[in-house]
C-alpha cells in the first residue's frame, strides 16, 4: 500500500499511483458491465479496494466511503447475476418499473441528504461535503441498479460522473478526473447498449431477476 499510494509526475503533477491503477481497473469493469460479464463485479472489488488509498490520501471520506460500497456491492451484484442469468448463461436485462425508479430516487435523495448533513456537522470527514455525499450515494444507487439488471443504472451513472469529474480535479486527483471523463464517455454506450437490450427482450426475461430475488 506504501507504493500504491506513492506518486509519479503525470499530467503536469504528482498522481498517487493508487489513483491510476485503481481507475484503470474502474474502466475494466465497467467495460465488463456494459457486456454484462459477471467479470466486472470482481475487477470492480479490485478497483475498489485499490482507490480506499487514493481517497484516503486526498482526505476524501466520502470517496473513502465510496469504495467500501463498492466492495460490498460487488460481492452482493456477483451473487445477484449468479442467480439471475437465463438459460443461456447471458444476464437478463430491464428497464426498472415506475415504482422501483421512484424508489431507487426518493432513496438517492434522501441518503444525499443524510450523508451531506453528517458531513456538514463533521467537516473533518470530507473537504467537500455535499458533492461527496452526492457521490457517495449515488454511486451505492447506480451499483444497486446494476444488480438487479435495470437499464436505469446507466443513467444513474451519468448523473455521478457530472459531479465527479470536477470535485476529482479540483481535489487533486488528476487522473480520477480524467478517467471519470473517460467513464462518460463509456457510460453513453452501454447506456445504448442496455437500452436496446432492454427493448428487445423477450417478456420472461423482464422477470428473471425478480423471481431470483424471491
Amino acid at each position: 500500500m506504501n507504493w500504491l499510494n506513492g506518486t509519479i509526475h503525470l499530467l503536469g503533477q504528482d498522481v498517487y499511483r493508487s489513483d491510476i491503477i485503481g481507475n484503470l481497473l474502474g474502466l475494466t469493469a465497467l467495460a465488463l458491465g456494459w457486456r454484462r460479464s459477471r467479470l466486472t463485479w470482481p475487477v470492480q472489488l479490485l478497483s475498489g479496494v485499490i482507490l480506499v488509498g487514493a481517497y484516503w490520501s486526498a482526505h476524501l471520506s466520502g470517496g473513502v466511503g465510496k469504495q467500501f460500497v463498492v466492495i460490498l456491492a460487488a460481492v452482493w451484484g456477483w451473487t445477484r447475476w449468479q442467480r439471475g442469468k437465463q438459460g443461456d448463461g447471458d444476464v437478463a436485462v430491464r428497464f426498472a418499473t415506475g415504482r422501483e425508479r421512484a424508489l431507487l430516487i426518493g432513496g438517492t435523495a434522501l441518503g444525499t441528504l443524510a450523508v451531506g448533513t453528517l458531513f456538514t456537522v463533521y467537516p473533518q470527514l470530507s473537504w467537500d461535503a455535499w458533492p461527496d455525499a452526492y457521490i457517495f450515494v449515488g454511486t451505492l444507487a447506480a451499483m444497486v441498479a446494476q444488480a438487479r439488471g435495470w437499464v436505469d443504472f446507466w443513467f444513474a451513472w451519468v448523473a455521478v460522473d457530472l459531479v465527479g469529474v470536477p470535485l476529482a480535479f479540483n481535489n487533486g486527483l488528476v487522473f480520477s478526473g480524467f478517467t471519470y471523463s473517460v467513464y462518460f464517455v463509456l457510460v453513453l454506450l452501454g447506456l445504448r447498449a442496455w437500452w436496446l437490450r432492454g427493448r428487445t427482450a423477450r417478456p420472461a426475461t423482464d422477470h428473471a431477476l425478480q423471481g431470483a430475488s424471491a
